[in-house]
């Protein structure tokens, strides 16, 4: 594959995965590969890309680089400065770069690598925004990524964006499948000694680790015998829980559904879009999952704050979206985003 063969290199970094994938300027994806997760508060922004540097090094090896290519056989771990482009731009979409300056840091880095001639990073919403607005679509929009964490972004045509700085408790910001799974701990500890109110998820949350009672997962957790990462992934049964009508746990997944809406609104609100007919998109594994108690909820107090707001989730894998953001800088035809939406739709 020579260098000039792609025009975007593309990447999808959350908490959990990074996507690479490399695409030409008819809209064809040449290679792809997936790592490991993106962290650089946990990490260092050194290690980060390494991360980084090894979905690239993939992607550049499965579209056929050689030896001699950046990230090729015998070029070592990852694509470099010294060995050239790989693509004419680099759209980076990543998770945990929720401020500015993360987004000029982390872009000063990429741009040392020499992946491409050009670079632009965003947070990882704005490549669910892209994903899911309609094909030639004019950048207008919100988007509220719902995964293990929480966050929301609205974009106009002039570039004006609206944001949230996505810190967690420090910046207001409530749910998200870790969220959840904490919240869902902390009122089955509560059930279970008697200072909150009865709720199955007392049961279910230990029985999930084939533990007895919570008293057992608190002292597994506390001494590490159940890893605290496992309990992070609970969502998924906090809302099996509600679906069976427990009241506790169903108060929970309402809390969810008014969260995303208060982002949603306020985000349409600041952009002056609540009165226009404009696509919310909605995206991430908690509301991507298709729970019904969440979706109709988010529906219906949608309706109310913006009733002309068009919701939308999107299940396509976001690096889509940072591949389309590429193809807009590189100013490539609707038929080549049309043809990379095909690969990934």
């Amino acid at each position: 594959m020579g260098v000039t063969a792609a025009a975007v290199l593309a990447i999808d970094a959350g908490n959990s995965k990074t996507d690479a994938a490399l695409v030409a300027a008819d809209g064809t994806v040449l290679g792809q590969a997936r790592s490991g997760g993106f962290r650089p508060p946990a990490t260092g922004v050194t290690a980060a890309v390494e991360v980084l540097a090894e979905a690239v090094a993939g992607a550049v090896r499965n579209a056929g680089g050689g030896p001699g290519t950046p990230g090729g056989p015998g070029s070592g771990a990852g694509p470099s400065a010294e060995a050239g482009p790989v693509a004419a731009h680099v759209s980076a979409c990543l998770a945990n770069v929720d401020l500015p300056v993360e987004e000029r840091t982390m872009a000063a880095a990429l741009e040392a690598r020499g992946w491409g001639r050009t670079v632009t990073v965003h947070n990882d919403t704005f490549a669910l925004l892209r994903a899911g607005l309609p094909a030639g679509a004019e950048p207008r929009g919100v988007a509220v990524v719902c995964g293990a964490g929480i966050n929301c972004a609205g974009l106009l045509p002039d570039g004006r964006t609206h944001r949230f700085p996505a810190l967690g408790k420090l910046s207001g910001d409530w749910g998200g499948g870790a969220g959840l799974a904490a919240e869902a701990i902390w009122y089955a500890a509560r059930a279970e000694d008697g200072r909150g109110e009865p709720t199955a998820l007392a049961t279910a949350l230990p029985a999930h680790f084939g533990l007895a009672t919570m008293y057992d997962l608190i002292e597994g957790v506390h001494l590490g015998t159940v890893p605290a990462a496992r309990t992070q992934r609970l969502a998924p049964l906090l809302f099996a829980v509600a679906a069976a009508g427990d009241a506790v746990a169903r108060s929970l997944v309402d809390r969810q559904a008014d969260e995303v809406v208060a982002l949603a609104a306020v985000a349409l609100e600041r952009l002056g879009l609540l009165d226009e007919e404009v696509p919310v998109v909605l995206g991430g594994s908690v509301l991507a999952a298709g729970h019904a108690q969440l979706d109709d909820r988010i529906r219906t107090l949608l309706t109310a704050r913006a009733p002309k707001a068009v919701p939308r989730v999107v299940t396509a894998p976001p690096v889509l979206g940072a591949a389309l953001l590429g193809l807009d800088r590189t100013e490539a035809p609707e038929a080549a985003k049309s043809r990379t939406r095909a690969h990934y739709d």
